[in-house]
């Protein structure tokens, strides 16, 4: 983790955020969806013939521009110092500290503000509301 993330920050960057995160599951369905077609497309023990060959073809190219978006979208991710767990759910954490202690600030798509966090070792089913933070000596809020 190169940049710790306020709340407020945090909270400032879900714009961007959402949008990347909905893109992704969008694409993440969508690619499932082809993969599902080429399975149907191919044959078990037969060479395809050329028509069900050029569809499988193209069916592999809507694929790969699919994940050449997707990585895209997890790059900017990473970029902004953003950990992404689980593309289905749009759920990720920004990294932030709290007295010196390294925490994450948890959200998902669908939720308004960033409003939960949980430690570094755990993870979504362990997460808090914010008003839980344990605040340290000279520490209010999580800042970088």
């Amino acid at each position: 983790m190169s940049h710790f993330y306020a709340i407020d920050e945090a909270n400032l960057a879900l714009p961007e955020v959402e949008r990347i995160l909905a893109a992704l599951r969008d694409q993440r369905v969508e690619l499932i969806a082809l993969r599902d077609r080429v399975v149907a497309a191919s044959p078990d023990d037969e060479a395809p013939s050329a028509e069900a060959a050029e569809q499988i073809r193209l069916l592999r190219l809507g694929m790969q521009g699919l994940i050449d978006q997707m990585q895209a979208g997890v790059a900017r991710l990473v970029e902004l110092d953003i950990t992404l767990r689980d593309i289905s759910t749009g759920l990720i954490d920004f990294p932030a500290l709290v007295s010196g202690r390294p925490i994450w600030l948890c959200w998902r798509l669908g939720e308004t503000d960033v409003a939960h966090w949980h430690s570094v070792d755990e993870g979504f089913d362990a997460r808090r509301p914010l008003s839980e933070l344990p605040m340290g000596r000279g520490s209010g809020t999580p800042a970088a």
